[in-house]
């Protein structure tokens, strides 16, 4: 299947093989012709499988065929995250090229006025998020009452985030006859509810099974102590080259500190969080794509929206509190076909939110012990198990700065090292049956 079979008209073909695109992903071979026989739409598929394409495409075809000349806002696309928005926006102007629609992208964090002067000129499509939306619309910026096509992009995140509320009002706004068209990495209970109150007779197309995780990223773990996880990682860039890594923690603040230390340690580092402007986000994020820094320390926000080529490496520093999270995470690489490694650095304290990411994804997630950074219960535990006589710990790591070296009273005996092929049981005996775990 090519994408001129798809019924697309000749200037977003053209537009599509301007990006060097001839085939078109699974959700959108299957999304664009229900989008464009005029059908809501549910669509759920992984992230990164071309899910904006499949919406936007679909929707470019619609407004230019149906083009009044009145100065009003005709199609809304609803989006979580600042960073979304823009990518949203930026790929409706990349396919719209040769089309003479215009496009705003609205959001907080940044001046409104701007924002305001852009709406009420008029546009054809808004990429907004729900709050920054309602502020416009209650200021008269915006005239939502000519809307014929209402996107909900990553509505499952939307929910997570509370903008259901905020969410109702807009909808509230919209001409009742409409096509509404809904996706989601997702397809939990609160979606479908969401589904069944905002979209009529949809079609349901469901490329991945439900909480898959993309089959092209290698998933594995490390068994560590808390405390020694950033000297982990430090080891983990030096010993493995790693060039360009998003890495995951719980807070804002946990973050920044440890985006410092990486610098400190001679990996050029930045944060990305909520308490950023949107001006250090964007800029922030177009460092880390053009690799001027090493790694890119993100919070929660940033789990979805961002569009990073080629992304080689996820790494979750803290383990998510929520298991679909993980999804999220670690679905920021192997993205459109290209292979990615996501690593987990899980201390004793989140083995339970480990095992519940394993039973959501339904897999075996391979656990390893990197040498020189053995957790103080596997030493206790597993000592029995063992054949081989321990060697001395490595402290080239874990004792950077003027720390001493720490001794085998606080859990410090090596194990298998991270690229070697020794095996050894799961370093968590109590999460129940072991499993070999890799190097």
């Amino acid at each position: 299947m090519t994408f001129s079979s798809l019924g697309l008209s000749a200037e977003l073909l053209r537009a599509v093989a301007d990006q060097g695109y001839d085939t078109p992903t699974p959700i959108q071979a299957q999304a664009i012709p229900a989008i464009l026989a005029g059908h809501d739409v549910t669509a759920t598929a992984q992230t990164g499988t071309g899910k904006t394409a499949a919406f936007t495409l679909p929707l470019l075809q619609h407004l230019s065929g149906t083009a009044t000349g009145k100065q009003r806002t005709r199609a809304l696309v609803l989006v979580p995250t600042r960073e979304l928005a823009a990518q949203v926006a930026e790929a409706v102007r990349t396919y719209g090229r040769h089309l003479p629609l215009r496009c705003a992208q609205v959001f907080g964090g940044v001046n409104i006025n701007p924002q305001t002067r852009e709406l009420r000129s008029g546009v054809d499509i808004v990429v907004a998020t729900p709050g920054r939306l309602l502020d416009h619309v209650e200021r008269r910026n915006v005239d939502l009452s000519g809307v014929s096509v209402l996107v909900l992009d990553e509505a499952d995140r939307m929910l997570d985030m509370g903008f259901m509320p905020a969410i109702e009002r807009i909808v509230k706004q919209l001409p009742h006859e409409r096509q509404t068209l809904l996706f989601s990495a997702t397809f939990a209970d609160p979606i479908r509810q969401l589904a069944r109150r905002f979209l009529r007779e949809p079609q349901v197309i469901e490329v991945a099974r439900r909480n898959a995780t993309a089959e092209a990223v290698t998933q594995s773990a490390y068994a560590v102590e808390h405390a020694h996880k950033r000297d982990l990682l430090t080891h983990l860039f030096e010993a493995q080259n790693w060039q360009q890594v998003l890495v995951f923690t719980r807070t804002k603040h946990g973050a920044d500190r440890l985006a410092k230390q990486l610098d400190k340690a001679g990996i050029d580092a930045t944060a990305i969080h909520g308490n950023k402007s949107q001006n250090q986000r964007m800029r922030a994020l177009a460092d880390f794509k053009r690799m001027k820094v090493r790694a890119l320390v993100a919070t929660d926000v940033a789990a979805r929206g961002l569009d990073i080529n080629e992304l080689p490496h996820v790494v979750n520093f803290d383990v998510p509190t929520n298991p679909e999270d993980y999804i999220h995470r670690i679905g920021r690489t192997g993205r459109a076909g290209q292979k990615g490694e996501a690593i987990s650095l899980v201390a004793r304290e989140e083995r339970s939110q480990f095992k519940a990411i394993e039973r959501l994804v339904k897999r075996d997630i391979p656990t390893a012990i990197a040498q020189g950074f053995v957790p103080r219960a596997q030493t206790a535990e597993a000592r029995p198990e063992r054949t081989h006589k321990p060697t001395a710990p490595s402290t080239h790591h874990r004792n950077s700065g003027n720390s001493k070296p720490r001794h085998e009273s606080r859990g410090s005996r090596s194990a298998a090292a991270p690229s070697g092929n020794s095996h050894q049981r799961k370093p968590w005996h109590r999460f129940g049956k072991s499993r070999a775990a890799v190097g």
